[in-house]
């Protein structure tokens, strides 16, 4: 019996997605409902599906984090409410997408397909080379305003930085600290909506609560037990990567 994962952090959403799965593969057995990508990463480890359907914009840990990291356990379908022409224009190959709100026809036509390729097995250089053209190419299609500067309290006192001087953002209970080489100060948005405003390319996801300036990395060490700290060039500060995000640390050229 196949098995599958749904990852969606709107409940009606996820809801009704398993609702029409129920009506066009009834043999397909949901294995678990997760509301984010951390919780989704997690299953897909433990339970091992065949094929998980994960929504790509969830706070924190992305579906297209999530398909990174257990890039060849399985296949990928993701669902998303980005206009078509941001997606359909490319070859998906490995992956396959449903625009929301997801309708029966659509579906089925995605069931196919995955059935299809259900003995082909998955081949995980091509998903992760699938996976960072897609990323290619909804950031160009982007419309969010960049953050240009940030306004932090350090006590009594408000401190302008430079979006170009930050360093890393880091989650402080019911703050979030913005570092520079020199100073810093708390915010209170939360990283998952300083998000939407960075440049991806400018700014990774390393941890949870965790945003790093690229260019002010200077070198990731990885433990005898595979842990990854990463060591900045302006700060003595040594940031803790998580294993969802380990990815980013390949030995790779990243291109653009």
């Amino acid at each position: 019996m196949p098995t599958a994962v749904i990852a969606d952090d709107e409940d009606l959403q996820r809801g009704e997605l398993q609702r029409l799965l129920a009506l066009v593969w009834p043999e397909l057995e949901i294995v678990a409902s997760c509301e984010d990508g951390g919780d989704a990463l997690e299953a897909i480890a433990r339970l091992r599906p065949d094929v998980a359907f994960l929504d790509i914009r969830m706070p924190e840990i992305s579906g297209l984090d999530v398909a990174r990291a257990s890039a060849g356990t399985c296949r990928v379908v993701f669902t998303t409410a980005y206009d078509s022409h941001a997606i359909e224009a490319f070859n998906l190959g490995a992956v396959d997408y449903l625009l929301k709100p997801v309708t029966q026809e659509r579906l089925e036509q995605a069931v196919i397909r995955l059935r299809s390729q259900a003995d082909a097995g998955v081949d995980g250089a091509q998903l992760l080379k699938a996976l960072g053209e897609l990323d290619r190419r909804l950031r160009t299609v982007a419309k969010e305003e960049r953050i240009r500067w940030i306004s932090a309290t350090a006590g009594s006192t408000i401190k302008i930085f430079p979006i170009e001087e930050v360093l890393f953002f880091e989650a402080d209970s019911r703050y979030t600290r913005v570092v520079s080489a020199t100073d810093e100060g708390l915010i209170r948005v939360p990283i998952r909506d300083l998000q939407a405003g960075l440049d991806p390319d400018h700014f990774w996801q390393i941890h949870r609560g965790t945003l790093v300036c690229v260019r002010a990395i200077a070198r990731a060490r990885r433990d005898e037990l595979g842990n990854i700290t990463v060591e900045l060039r302006d700060h003595p500060a040594q940031l803790k990567v998580s294993q969802t995000y380990a990815w980013r640390f390949r030995s790779e050229v990243q291109m653009r």
